[in-house]
């Protein structure tokens, strides 16, 4: 049991690092920013889709589906290479990314492919959306989960703690969220830009069960994963992470919020990271 265990974890660690290497030539193809952004939530994505979440290409289209929202729209690309992986869309969308006519827009749009359950990119509204399919789950006696992952830069705004106070009025135990804390915003630090700290505490105040890991840990990502579907409360994982992560010349520098990889950039990350295609599971 236990070599099946760390088999399966060995499995879903190369699909992570497979993820990336997507997401980093999807940046490239598709001249679009926002790879350390994308790149900061990737074990956060994938242990939703690849160890959470009761989904696959058939259940995606049940009205009963557990749904995940990417509230913070500007990392579509690892959403996208998630469901790629998933065999939930074709793999060869990923090459149109963000091109004329590409069912894979810069950000997600609702409708476009089977998986993106929200428009997102004006940042803040994830969770309220969320909240509200979950309360509409509750109220038609369904026990799926529902799964919104947000940035740091969106506890900025007065919408996310409306839905902060909503959930656990309604006692929403159906879901989940996870805050991308990879202590960046678009221009500067998080913590120069708005005090964000304590995080734990504060979501803690407002009535959710909370962890705060290491959210580029698999590991712990996956046992944060157990606890919040354990839990009798709304749950908030507040994930610490690094932005580029992966890639050792793009962490935890902010440059990336913006550059484009050039193609000796992939070809110097893609060195770097090394997938095991033999190992993955899609």
């Amino acid at each position: 049991m236990k070599k099946e265990f760390n088999n399966g974890l060995r499995k879903i660690k190369n699909i992570a690092t497979q993820i990336r290497v997507e997401v980093i030539e999807m940046s490239h193809r598709g001249e679009a920013p926002h790879l350390g952004s994308s790149l900061s939530c990737v074990e956060l994505v994938v242990g939703s889709f690849f160890y959470c979440m009761d989904i696959n290409n058939t259940s995606i289209h049940h009205q009963d589906r557990d749904r995940f929202i990417m509230s913070k729209g500007h990392a579509a690309t690892t959403l996208y290479a998630a469901l790629a992986l998933k065999n939930i869309i074709p793999r060869d969308f990923l090459h149109s990314f963000n091109q004329d006519g590409s069912l894979l827009p810069e950000h997600p749009s609702l409708n476009s492919i089977p998986g993106v359950e929200a428009t997102t990119g004006s940042l803040g509204h994830g969770l309220s959306i969320g909240s509200g399919i979950a309360l509409g789950l509750k109220i038609k006696n369904k026990s799926n989960k529902v799964i919104v992952l947000m940035s740091d830069g969106e506890c900025n705004e007065g919408s996310v703690w409306e839905a902060a106070m909503f959930a656990p009025a309604h006692n929403l135990n159906n879901l989940i969220a996870i805050i991308d804390y990879n202590k960046w915003q678009a221009t500067g630090r998080s913590e120069e830009v708005m005090m964000l700290s304590p995080l734990k505490e504060k979501w803690m105040a407002f009535g959710w069960d909370c962890v705060e890991i290491d959210g580029n840990d698999i590991d712990q990502v996956l046992l944060a994963f157990d606890q919040a579907k354990a839990s009798s409360k709304p749950f908030i994982i507040v994930a610490n992470t690094i932005k580029g992560k992966g890639v050792s010349f793009m962490e935890d520098d902010n440059n990336w919020h913006y550059r484009i990889p050039s193609k000796q950039e992939v070809e110097k990350a893609k060195e770097e990271l090394k997938v095991n295609y033999a190992e993955c599971i899609c």
